[in-house]
């Protein structure tokens, strides 16, 4: 006589090692899960970088340094008008008519008025990109382009006051009031306009600078040694 054979499992019977697992207890158990919930357990732990302010926070922030770094033109100015050197004029009366030159034709007195400017101008920038990074480390493009807006704007800024601050534009009725053959200065002038980008290209080029050697760096995720399986890669199977 031959055994009876064994009847086969049920189709819908599943072992014990595939057996489905328990459902989560607790509150909010049967809830559904919101579509961004994994991305936000990636990002709990670690695997990216915490987020900086947002747009609007960083805008408002570079308009707020623009306004303060364009503030410091005014210093700038008084700074120009009271260090440039004066170039010497001389008035003189030719067949009834005042004609002004320069008393030594030359001199590097009108250099001097531009190169203090841009070295004024340097130095502004170094100041303002260093105060700014000590102020608030994390960068961005907002933030820089604010930095450096305000740099141009206290350039020019500068360039005016000192302007304004320095002898009268009218150099005949200046030469009338010193007489004949008498020296008097020329007006503060800025011949070489490009020194007008010197603070926003110098503050410009250090705060990147600084950002780049002292700035936070974003934090690298980790992987466990050992496996090749990526973050989203589920661990390989007993």
């Amino acid at each position: 006589m031959t055994a009876p054979l064994t009847p086969p499992p049920p189709p819908h019977e599943r072992s014990a090692q595939d057996a489905w697992p328990p459902p989560a207890s607790g509150p909010g158990a049967n809830e559904p899960q919101a579509p961004g919930s994994q991305h936000a357990e990636y990002a709990g732990h670690g695997w990216y970088g915490q987020d900086g302010p947002g747009m609007k926070t960083e805008v408002r922030e570079a308009a707020v340094i623009s306004l303060a770094v364009a503030l410091g033109g005014v210093l700038l100015g008084v700074l120009w008008w009271w260090l440039a050197p004066h170039v010497p004029l001389i008035g003189d009366v030719v067949e009834g008519n005042w004609v002004v030159y320069l008393k030594d034709t030359e001199g590097e007195q009108g250099v001097g008025v531009d190169g203090t400017f841009t070295l004024l101008g340097l130095g502004f920038g170094a100041v303002s990109a260093l105060v700014v990074f000590l102020l608030r480390r994390r960068g961005g493009v907002p933030l820089v382009v604010g930095l450096a807006v305000g740099g141009l704007l206290g350039s020019l800024l500068a360039w005016r006051l000192g302007v304004w601050l320095g002898p009268a534009e009218d150099v005949i009725a200046r030469a009338r009031d010193a007489g004949r053959g008498v020296t008097f200065s020329a007006p503060l002038k800025l011949g070489a306009k490009g020194a007008l980008l010197a603070w926003p290209l110098a503050a410009l080029v250090l705060h990147l600078g600084l950002t780049a050697l002292f700035g936070p760096r974003d934090p690298e995720p980790e992987f466990e040694h050992g496996h090749g399986h990526g973050p989203y890669e589920a661990p390989p199977a007993a």
